[in-house]
């Protein structure tokens, strides 16, 4: 798999993110999630409108405009012969100085993957799955807009984890 890189492709053992990157010491990032179906981003326009409301309210300058986003989407596509695939789009703030302050990160960090889609086995869609309700709550929308498609996945994480000690699939918040 070729990973895209701030510009361009490398091997995913040599895609490398710097420790003082924001992303990296603070969750401080957007994604975005996509799926292709036989070759073409499905929603692609939303989702990259989706992108730049996030990055707006998070006070984050994307590293190109749109058009040059999607090209660079639909590269990672074909550059890894993929036509049924997951693909996630990934900004950072940067590296930087230690420190809150955004300005200290002068330029983000943009990786894209994108990777062959497996679906779920289709016993899953025939039985159902198991599931766990947890104490883990999601975050509250007054601390944090759910509109922003942040990068801290802190809270669902810990969700999982109770999940799998419940011995279930999956975890209601």
């Amino acid at each position: 798999m070729l990973v895209y890189l701030n510009g361009r492709f490398v091997p995913k053992e040599e895609a490398t993110v710097s420790v003082f990157d924001h992303g990296f010491l603070y969750g401080d990032g957007i994604y975005e999630t996509m799926r292709a179906y036989n070759g073409s981003l499905f929603l692609i326009a939303r989702h990259l409108e989706r992108l730049t409301h996030s990055a707006k309210a998070i006070s984050l300058s994307l590293p190109m405009p749109l058009e040059e986003i999607e090209k660079a989407l639909k590269e990672t596509l074909r550059i890894n012969n993929l036509t049924e695939a997951y693909v996630r789009l990934h900004v950072a703030r940067g590296p930087g100085e230690i420190g809150l302050d955004p300005a200290l990160c002068p330029e983000p960090t943009m990786v894209i993957m994108a990777k062959q889609f497996n679906d779920y086995p289709a016993e899953y869609y025939e039985r159902g799955v198991s599931v766990a309700i947890v104490k883990t709550r999601r975050n509250h929308p007054l601390a944090l807009d759910p509109s922003i498609k942040g990068t801290n996945f802190l809270n669902n994480i810990l969700a999982k984890i109770e999940s799998l000690r419940a011995g279930a699939y999956e975890a209601l918040c």
